[in-house]
């Protein structure tokens, strides 16, 4: 059986071993650091909270509380994707031999949690006010719930640029979007309540709010369980990456192939590759570590030859 390290991180030819398998650690697809993000999102949000809540408690206001019900669980939805950031950012130890890079994968999941408690919450609650409605301040919404539109957008906007890279981002900035969203029908509740005085709209709007949250939810609750049991990353395409493997020069199989999140941003595969010619040597293992870096978004690559044709011992 023929036998190479080659270590790529940045730059994979920077590293060069001989031993027993083939690494490669291709380009980094870690998150910008989003820490003056968090602590403005939060302190921001957690004043935020306070001051809704209050307001929604004095006018009566079940669309208000309701609000501030998911701010508050956004402001420890922000806390636990900050702390699960700061985690992932940790260096390898002999426990954790991969650092705690998948806390950000449990952070999205718990955040998910987090929402569907407080729709629970501010659901009970809307049933609640429906059978016993209440008098309704329309302008203090409309005031309060504007706070709260410009508030959420500019937290939205933090988040915004690492939504698309990054599981853990992606759900604060669901968070926060959601939130400008439900600010903007408050405030539409509000003025419709204060031309009207139709009592029954807050309760509607606050079912309007549960619809969204449990909407914008249920996609980060299923990407994060996915991630969670270590499916395939829906950026990466597996059917691709083994046509790629398996058209390499000189391969004949490729079996044992595996590609699992080790973060919401990083991506590790591992492969057996069947070379009954013989081992292709270092090059091959860097160029083949920068291919799956640069179009295929995997991160850290193992890839061991197996210079027996049939592959025996080969665990799949």
């Amino acid at each position: 059986m023929g036998h190479s390290h080659s270590h790529a991180h940045d730059h994979p030819q920077d590293h060069l071993h001989s031993g027993g398998l083939g690494h490669g650690h291709g380009h980094s697809h870690a998150p910008t650091d989003f820490g003056r993000a968090f602590v403005i999102g939060i302190v921001l949000n957690a004043g935020f909270v306070a001051v809704e809540a209050t307001y929604g408690f004095l006018s009566g206001s079940m669309a208000l509380v309701a609000d501030a019900g998911h701010n508050l669980s956004d402001v420890l939805g922000l806390l636990i994707a900050w702390a699960a950031s700061l985690a992932a950012k940790r260096p390898p130890s002999a426990r954790f031999t991969y650092g705690l890079k998948s806390s950000t994968i449990l952070a999205a999941f718990a955040n998910a949690i987090l929402l569907l408690i407080a729709v629970g919450a501010i659901l009970f609650e809307t049933v609640h006010r429906v059978l016993v409605p209440v008098d309704v301040e329309g302008m203090t919404m409309i005031v309060v719930a504007g706070i709260g539109v410009a508030i959420n957008t500019a937290t939205a906007l933090l988040f915004m640029r690492g939504r698309h890279h990054d599981l853990n981002i992606r759900g604060a900035y669901l968070h926060m979007a959601a939130d400008a969203l439900v600010s903007v029908g408050v405030v539409l509740a509000g003025a419709l309540i204060l031309f009207t005085g139709l009592r029954w709209i807050d309760p509607l709007v606050s079912l309007v709010i549960v619809a969204v949250i449990t909407w914008g939810t249920w996609g980060l609750l299923r990407d994060s369980v996915k991630m969670g049991l270590l499916g395939v990353p829906d950026g990466v395409d597996e059917a691709a990456v083994l046509a790629y493997l398996a058209g390499l020069p000189g391969v004949a199989a490729v079996r044992g192939l595996h590609i699992w999140p080790m973060s919401t941003t990083e991506t590790a595969l591992s492969a057996h590759l069947a070379m009954p010619g013989g081992h292709p040597g270092d090059a091959f293992l860097h160029d083949l570590a920068e291919e799956l870096a640069e179009h295929h978004h995997i991160d850290h690559v193992t890839v061991q030859v197996e210079t027996d044709a049939e592959g025996k011992g080969c665990c799949v």
